[in-house]
């Protein structure tokens, strides 16, 4: 049933109809996160920018009330990329995997070189 439908008294005593639309009712399901889940493919193209670059770091992002958490890679001149990825601890286990250094966003702070890199697009001629 898509709707619950309830009628309500106001102050005014006029009745009002009261929707509940169920999409607004629909609980996770266990052990998945919102929106699409992480795929193989991101994980691939990671491990791509890492063996394409030299210097490569990588910073977890935390989880907000609008991302996942993300892994974030900076290369030596400030090119990066970020993808999604399912918990802290597997990115840090990839990360190791891969022997990159993994930082903490929240504690390190984004790099110098990333906003460099971010300016120099940005005055960069279409």
């Amino acid at each position: 049933m898509p709707y619950d439908t309830r009628t309500r008294r106001t102050l005014a005593g006029i009745e009002r109809e009261e929707r509940a639309v169920a999409w607004f009712r629909r609980r996770k399901e266990a052990g998945r996160a919102a929106g699409r889940p992480v795929q193989r493919a991101d994980l691939e193209y990671l491990a791509e920018f890492v063996r394409s670059r030299r210097g490569v770091e990588a910073f977890i992002e935390p989880r907000t009330t609008v991302t996942e958490t993300t892994v974030l890679l900076v290369a030596h001149d400030g090119e990066w990329t970020r993808r999604r990825i399912e918990s802290p601890e597997i990115a840090r286990r990839w990360a190791h995997q891969l022997s990159l250094p993994i930082y903490d966003v929240k504690l390190m702070g984004y790099p110098q070189r990333m906003r460099d890199y971010n300016e120099r697009q940005k005055r960069r001629p279409v």
